[in-house]
């Protein structure tokens, strides 16, 4: 039984400026809008990916506030059989998660799908013909606002897996304002979502762009020139043949004694294979002292070092932008003056599979040093390295400003539904 506490009017922080003197929200208890009905059951492995009919996967229901349509499975369903295909303004929710907080996810569908389905994993709710007034659009945000998500994790139960009864769903509380109100609030965080989803496209195109670009400003496996060169450099000929090594000094890594308090927490970076996940690398999750690098394998390595990983996780690569030290999952290489440290960065990138192609080993792959040091390689002149360096440096600024402000958008969205939804301590 759902208690809550009315000490406030239970009105939202930020109200647009009509609504300001409208009355308080109403709350209505979910099962007295309709019923739930029996998703997909009675299904073998050897019914799914077959079929005519389809239905939602779990992860469709989890991830998306409004179902995707696109994210749809084949499943094998006669005519005789007795099955609830879902239908427009269907609530779909997890009934199950790893996390209780995870628990109860809701997603609500927007369009019709014929002969579709819902995975077994989820349950699915159906308001009665004429009993709701809700606004779709609104109810997928409202049923993801604090109120209906602290309600549902609260009343997950388990241990290792945590499920929700239909008890609990069916005594979860929605809050109502007006239908003005309710189509405010549907088309303003519509409207960001819209801004989000383009932001996100246009950030892949930027991807892909790059990717394609690296495709053809470095040879084919096998040949000496691009596919594409700057206009200043067609006339240049073929790109010079060599092995890595000629490229510059290969340093490696190591690990100061863990037991030796004086060796740890100094002011030299220290990294390891798993914080190599982006191209400059400025701050480590753990620093080593003078100490602790000379009585090491690790070198101090500089400004400009390609950091790569060569022990376990093989070919992820970043750069250095401050002295610093790696632990010995690294074969880090500090090139030499007559080539362009970003130019390299690109390189490995773009041939990370050569180097986990080359590597070896029972209980984990290693590329060796040796082995790094003999990669058959091509390369332009210098200027030409920095043309292409500077190329997709760009692109990648340009990615790197892109991410910023998808994050940033997707925090001021986490922020409007905190305060466009009121909320309503439930017990």
């Amino acid at each position: 039984m759902m208690t809550t506490d009315r000490s406030h009017p239970l009105v939202p922080r930020l109200r647009f400026p009509e609504f300001r003197n409208a009355a308080e929200w109403k709350i209505k208890v979910l099962e007295t809008q309709g019923s739930f009905l029996a998703s997909l059951t009675g299904k073998t492995a050897e019914d799914f990916d077959t079929g005519n009919a389809v239905f939602i996967p779990y992860l469709n229901v989890f991830s998306n506030t409004f179902t995707s349509i696109t994210d749809l499975r084949s499943v094998n369903v006669a005519d005789t059989e007795s099955q609830n295909s879902v239908a427009k303004g269907d609530v779909f929710f997890t009934v199950s998660s790893e996390t209780p907080e995870e628990a109860g996810m809701s997603s609500v569908l927007l369009e019709d799908i014929s002969n579709c389905y819902l995975n077994s994993f989820c349950t699915l709710f159906r308001f009665a013909e004429g009993k709701s007034s809700l606004n779709p659009i609104f109810l997928g945000y409202m049923l993801r606002s604090a109120t209906p998500r602290q309600y549902l994790s609260r009343g997950a139960q388990g241990a290792t897996r945590y499920n929700i009864s239909r008890s609990i769903f069916r005594s979860l509380p929605i809050l109502v304002p007006s239908g003005r109100e309710q189509c405010k609030i549907a088309d303003c965080l519509g409207s960001l979502d819209n801004l989000i989803m383009a932001n996100s496209r246009k950030l892949e195109a930027l991807w892909r762009q790059k990717q394609g670009l690296m495709q053809q400003l470095f040879p084919k496996p096998g040949e000496t020139a691009p596919r594409l060169w700057f206009l200043e450099f067609r006339d240049t000929g073929d790109w010079k043949t060599g092995t890595l090594g000629e490229v510059g000094e290969f340093i490696s890594g190591g690990t100061p004694s863990t037991s030796i308090p004086e060796y740890w927490g100094g002011n030299i970076q220290w990294f390891t294979p798993s914080e190599i996940n982006e191209r400059n690398l400025s701050k480590s999750k753990r620093t080593i002292t003078c100490e602790g690098l000379k009585h090491s394998s690790a070198r101090l390595l500089p400004t400009g070092a390609l950091l790569i990983t060569t022990r376990a996780t093989i070919g992820d690569v970043g750069i250095a932008e401050n002295p610093c030290a790696t632990n010995q999952g690294f074969h880090s290489l500090a090139v030499f003056e007559n080539q362009v440290n970003v130019f390299w960065y690109y390189w490995f990138v773009q041939n990370k599979h050569e180097l986990i192609r080359r590597s070896s080993g029972s209980t984990f792959l290693e590329i060796r040093k040796a082995g790094l040091k003999q990669i058959p390689i091509v390369r332009p002149n210098k200027g030409e390295q920095q043309k292409i360096a500077d190329c997709l440096g760009s692109l990648d600024d340009l990615i790197t400003a892109g991410r910023q402000k998808l994050e940033a958008l997707k925090h001021h969205r986490q922020g409007l539904m905190q305060q466009l939804f009121p909320f309503l301590e439930t017990k």
